[in-house]
């Protein structure tokens, strides 16, 4: 027995459970963990079962190598990070009088007086994002503090410069010096600020996976050191002046994994380059995705995103509103976004721990295969000449693209489910109406988002006169087409296609007729596979007789009279465009 009072259960025990769960399914397998495993998008085996062995060798203690936990301490929450893309100084002053702690402004730089009217500059963090304006929003913030007489001591922050990421996003050719002079100027007297930011997100946004991620932020940090450190800053002035930007997703343990695998990386870098091993971590709930279509499932995906980015030991986190795809925030929606941050940490207690991941076998062993994957891929941008030279040859941009186009095809197979958009859509739903965003400046790499092409599909749909339907032939009672019946209407749905679907029956001539007087021109046959095998032909047959230019059919069988077929993993994408084509053309 063990000390727990039950026996112990071995690996052997749970694989002979596992083959005959597995054998009931439909599914032969000697090796369970083969059957149930799954690859991520940088080739890491997820297995279903961890156990001691997954463990690394070294503890990640905190302040000790290989430096996993963050450096927050335990009970210290991180900072409530509010994003501002306009100027609007009443939504600065209601975030900070309500939870926030720290601003990112992406305000004009001769926005900033008016901005910040009212705010206490050394009370806060605020964090700059003005792109190739940095030196002058720095200037014009240095400028709006000596007004008050704040000293620039007692400022926090960062001043964003980030010239590899304009690179990325716009192609702009970098221009390394000032952010050089600004990281000198932050070193002589502005102890609390942070001259530069290794931004990932820009690769999370065009589709890069996490390692593609992680890879890319240490190789920007390595040639922002060498920057620095070529302009006379001594190595750990220049480790100080860095600060790391992660984006935040709903995959909470890749997210967790993520963010301690990115102080593991950083650790190597420090320990060979001679300087301090700490990586200060600014991470962003993930832009990418964010839906439109029923947007209020955002504010699940924040809140997951929000929990990971906190055990991950992020020291910053953005919590983007519900409605960031659909244009700028109203107060309800800031609201939610500040609001889940502290949540988490009054309520939810998230942050009383350092590093509460730390021990678990699954996420230990995510940690450890990420950062290797990551490393390897740092490596290669590293032996092409480094990050200037691999985004300028084009070696991160096909990298980023084959991982985004994989993505797209799971998207458009619902292998990756978007909720609300691809399964369980809401066709009734009326998003709220918002204000665009301003253009953001269009590059080399570009910014999607997951949910982007099945909304396309439905705003095609809903663009057309009248809301167009398919007919779903009912062949047989309901317990032979009902699941494939569901499964057919959340599929067309998706794309903003009603479904109608007929009184159960197996005569083709009675199918028929109320198809006609359904109005719709495209057909989907739901039943089962022994009576399509009887009725699947004379029912397609029949169909086309009453005027369907199209008919599928719920399943895999192919049939006289059928063009194609809806399955699980078809290619959901394809299937909507064809049937809005054919329906286009029927209006």
């Amino acid at each position: 027995m063990s000390g727990t009072g039950f026996p112990p259960a071995s690996r052997e025990q749970w694989r002979e459970l596992a083959r005959e769960v597995l054998r009931r399914s439909g599914v032969e397998s000697e090796s369970p963990e083969q059957a149930l495993a799954s690859t991520t998008y940088d080739g890491i085996t997820v297995a279903p079962l961890h156990d001691a062995t997954d463990l690394p060798e070294t503890a990640g203690l905190p302040g000790l190598p290989p430096y996993v936990p963050g450096g927050r301490g335990p009970g210290a929450p991180w900072e409530v990070r509010q994003r501002h893309e306009v100027a609007d100084p009443e939504a600065v002053l209601t975030d900070l009088e309500n939870g926030a702690d720290s601003l990112w402004l992406a305000a004009a730089p001769q926005d900033l007086p008016g901005v910040l009217d009212g705010v206490h500059l050394d009370w806060i963090s605020i964090t700059l994002d003005a792109g190739d304006r940095t030196r002058e929003a720095a200037d014009a913030l240095l400028a709006v503090a000596a007004k008050r007489g704040v000293p620039g001591v007692a400022l926090k922050g960062a001043f964003g410069a980030d010239p590899l990421g304009r690179l990325s996003r716009s192609g702009a050719t970098p221009d390394l010096s000032d952010m050089a002079e600004l990281a000198r100027r932050c070193v002589d007297g502005l102890s609390g600020v942070r001259a530069v930011v290794a931004d990932a997100t820009i690769y999370h946004e065009a589709g890069g996976s996490d390692a593609e991620e992680l890879g890319c932020s240490i190789a920007t940090g390595l040639a922002y050191l060498r920057t620095l450190t070529g302009h006379g800053l001594g190595v750990s002035e220049a480790f100080g002046q860095l600060e790391f930007r992660y984006a935040a997703t709903a995959d909470q343990f890749a997210t967790i994994a993520k963010l301690r695998a990115a102080r593991v990386l950083w650790a190597r870098v420090a320990e060979v380059c001679g300087g301090p091993p700490g990586q200060f971590q600014h991470a962003v709930t993930s832009a990418a995705m964010m839906t439109r279509r029923d947007p209020w499932t955002n504010m699940l995906r924040t809140t997951l995103a929000c929990f990971a980015a906190g055990v991950g030991g992020a020291d910053a986190v953005t919590v983007r509103p519900f409605d960031d795809a659909l244009g700028l925030p109203d107060g309800f929606s800031r609201r939610i976004a500040r609001n889940t941050s502290t949540l988490l940490v009054e309520e939810g207690q998230v942050a009383r721990a350092t590093d509460p991941a730390a021990g678990s076998w699954y996420v230990e062993r995510l940690t450890a295969d990420l950062a290797e994957k990551a490393w390897q891929w740092f490596q290669e941008i590293e032996e092409a000449g480094g990050m200037t030279e691999a985004l300028a040859s084009g070696l991160v941009h096909g990298k980023v693209a084959r991982t985004r186009e994989s993505r797209s095809r799971d998207i458009a197979r619902r292998k990756a489910p978007i909720v609300g958009v691809s399964q369980f859509p809401d066709l009734s739903e009326a998003p709220p109406a918002r204000t665009p965003t301003p253009r953001l400046p269009e590059g080399a790499l570009p910014r999607i988002r997951h949910a982007q092409e099945f909304e396309d599909v439905r705003d095609r749909a809903e663009a057309l006169p009248v809301r167009p339907k398919v007919f779903l032939a009912a062949v047989g009672p309901a317990g032979e087409y009902g699941a494939r019946v569901s499964f057919a209407a959340g599929l067309f749905q998706a794309g903003g296609i009603e479904t109608v679907t007929s009184s159960p029956a197996t005569d083709p001539d009675a199918i028929a007729e109320e198809f006609a007087a359904s109005g719709s021109a495209v057909a989907c046959l739901c039943s089962g596979d022994a009576l399509y095998a009887e009725h699947a032909s004379a029912v397609a047959r029949t169909l086309r007789k009453a005027g369907a230019v199209r008919v599928w059919l719920a399943g895999r069988g192919r049939y006289d009279g059928v063009d194609g077929n809806l399955y699980a993993g078809c290619d959901v994408i394809q299937v909507l465009r064809t049937t809005l084509a054919d329906l286009e053309v029927d209006e």
